[in-house]
């Protein structure tokens, strides 16, 4: 069994930082391509970030310039650094992973729960 567990959500003013962590942990063989993505009420998950276990990062375009995604390969984690935060980005924040387990033939994707991000105006 595999989990993605998200920290570091809060409520911050508008301009503050957040920095999100997302641990991956259980019968994990191999991770390809992780990410953050966020949810609106009655609105499509989104992608936010993602990042190639090389190192490749893919950004949004509303968080250019102001979110950093990186990653520890050995911690089976990931980190969203979240700077210059506006009150459109109160959302819910998720992660996810595309995971190969011990005895499997390909990688499947695998979500976090969430963690909500307030930003007070």
């Amino acid at each position: 069994q595999v989990q993605l567990v998200e920290s570091g959500g809060g409520l911050v003013q508008a301009g503050g930082s957040l920095r999100l962590s997302c641990a991956a942990s259980g019968n994990i063989f191999s991770i390809n391509l992780m990410g953050w993505y966020r949810q609106a009420p009655g609105k499509q998950r989104e992608l936010v970030a993602a990042i190639t276990r090389g190192g490749s990062t893919n950004y949004a375009d509303s968080v250019k310039g102001r979110f950093t995604i990186c990653r520890d390969n050995a911690k089976k984690t990931i980190y969203l650094q979240m700077n210059s935060l506006k009150p459109e980005d109160t959302v819910v924040y998720f992660c996810n992973a595309e995971i190969m387990e011990f005895g499997a033939v390909r990688y499947t994707d695998h979500w976090g729960r969430g963690t909500q991000v307030t930003v007070s105006s």
